[in-house]
């Protein structure tokens, strides 16, 4: 299993990163050890600015290779809420020296996972409202119609350089209002105002 990010699929994600839109979908990999299995997420040792990124996964269950946008809808049935966790002091140094930056992304219980499966067909994935709140204060409010590439699109994208297995990850990307965590946060997910998780900084 795999785990695929696609990274700034907002396009207000990209302007307050101060980073250029991306004209075609951009994305990296995480390891199966990034899925957070526990309850409470323990801040990692190694930096001082982790950041909090909410975003839509889509779990393929079929594989694929070369897929046509047209036919992406067949190669996943579920999708659910998670976090893309992001050391972003190791992320800035990464980039400074233009170096890759795995390290600030791929670590251990960097990407958090509901427990969650929504059905596809129950929902609207062109016009999906999904929140994070930090404490009780919502930080990101997104909705899927405001994504660069749909999820269709980035199956097909991806599909072109990776076979897509069953039970890998897509995680499509965040919306703006990223930001920093402390130890004794709170985070809570939802997905259409249902909850989809919530966790302890620890």
């Amino acid at each position: 299993m795999k785990i695929i990010c696609i990274g700034r699929n907002y396009a207000e994600h990209a302007k307050e990163m101060n980073a250029e839109i991306p004209s075609e979908p951009m994305f990296f990999l995480k390891p199966d050890t990034a899925i957070l299995k526990e309850n409470n997420f323990y801040y990692p040792n190694f930096t001082k600015d982790l950041h909090f990124e909410c975003e839509i996964v889509v779990k393929i269950d079929k594989v694929g290779k070369n897929i046509e946008t047209e036919f992406a809808h067949k190669y996943f049935s579920e999708f659910s809420l998670g976090i893309d966790f992001t050391a972003r002091d190791i992320q800035a140094e990464c980039k400074k020296k233009g170096q890759p930056w795995e390290k600030a992304k791929a670590f251990d219980n960097s990407a958090p996972l509901s427990n969650v499966w929504l059905n596809k067909n129950e929902f609207d994935l062109g016009n999906l409202k999904f929140t994070l709140e930090q404490n009780g204060e919502i930080k990101q409010n997104g909705n899927t119609s405001d994504m660069l590439f749909n999820i269709h699109e980035l199956i097909a994208h991806v599909s072109k350089y990776f076979t897509l297995k069953t039970g890998d990850l897509i995680f499509t990307g965040t919306p703006a209002g990223v930001g920093p965590v402390q130890i004794g946060d709170e985070l809570l997910g939802k997905v259409e105002g249902t909850e989809m998780f919530r966790f302890n900084v620890k």
